[in-house]
């Protein structure tokens, strides 16, 4: 009777693998939100080609049963090294003319998180945000200190000049209040164990104050992970994110009044606009569920699911 019995639990056991293994699983991702509208055919050609190889580069990881955080990873580490997006290389500068960054990180299945703030030097802070997530027992570092942790591990320094385009010195020298102030970029994923990973990378706002750090590496307000509820990434004006701890308060609203991810995410961007912020999120819930509300003229974002197509907007 016994031999029935383990018998029929390693079945159920086996069962629920295979269930595991064969749900709904994706990916999006987020260029930021801003003043974006009458984009040059080409430009925009030029976004959309990037936020596709993303998450294409994301969802492989995914299909073939890798991990949510090292599918967010390798996507945001794409959008870093372009000059696209105000994150690694393209970030915008402070009112020192230097690059600033930030990143952060979190694992929705264990709720461990990593972040890093004021760096000058990484060439990818958001593999940095993951082994400080992995490799060491605390959430945040900062500048040198953190950059000095990166090197224990071998993380891929760059000279500072590498961060600074033609456009972004541009922009420096003008003091040109455009989009670009805001253009964080940032991933979430569900993989197919069940798993949610959120993460954000940026170089802030154009003109900051040295030493400012917004809400991208501030686990709760710009970046926030849970299995039982959603993994949420955001972009906008930093300030106003910390203030209402908007990723944190889109998993709670679903966590304790079973409110629907897509509800949740809106009713947090009405509370932004009514505190006078803007921007955007992004986020997946824990049955593969996508909201991208924003309060801006546009948004780059983009989803890839198991069940569909690439999806790719820029606009409203």
């Amino acid at each position: 009777m016994r031999i029935f019995i383990r018998i029929g639990a390693i079945f159920l056991f086996l069962c629920s693998l295979i269930v595991a293994q064969t749900s709904k699983f994706g990916i999006a991702i987020h260029g930021g939100a801003g003043l974006i509208k009458n984009l040059a055919n080409d430009k925009e050609k030029e976004y959309i080609s990037k936020l596709e190889e993303a998450l294409i580069t994301g969802y492989k990881i995914l299909e073939n049963n890798g991990s949510a955080v090292d599918a967010i990873t390798s996507a945001i580490a794409i959008l870093e090294d372009s000059p696209l997006f105000n994150a690694g290389k393209g970030a915008v500068l402070n009112e020192n003319g230097i690059a600033e960054l930030d990143a952060s990180i979190m694992d929705g299945k264990t709720l461990k998180a990593g972040a890093v703030a004021g760096v000058h030097h990484v060439k990818n802070p958001i593999k940095l945000a993951k082994l400080i997530m992995e490799k060491s027992p605390h959430v945040m570092m900062i500048g040198s200190g953190a950059e000095e942790f990166g090197k224990m591990f071998n993380i891929e320094l760059v000279d500072s000049t590498y961060f600074i385009t033609k456009e972004r010195w541009e922009q420096y020298l003008k003091m040109k209040d455009t989009l670009e102030k805001h253009g964080t970029v940032g991933a979430v994923a569900l993989d197919k164990n069940g798993n949610l990973a959120a993460g954000t990378s940026t170089g802030g706002m154009m003109m900051k104050k040295f030493g400012r750090v917004g809400d991208s590496p501030i686990i709760g307000a710009g970046t926030y992970a849970n299995n039982n509820t959603c993994a949420v990434s955001c972009t906008g004006h930093g300030e106003y994110f910390i203030r209402l701890g908007v990723a944190k308060d889109i998993s709670s609203l679903i966590e304790y009044k079973n409110m629907s991810l897509n509800d949740a995410a809106n009713e947090i961007i009405n509370k932004l606009s009514q505190l006078g912020g803007t921007g955007g999120v992004i986020a997946i819930d824990k049955y593969g569920n996508i909201a991208m509300p924003f309060n801006t003229e546009g948004m780059f974002r983009g989803y890839y699911l198991s069940d569909g197509k690439i999806n790719i907007k820029i606009y409203k």
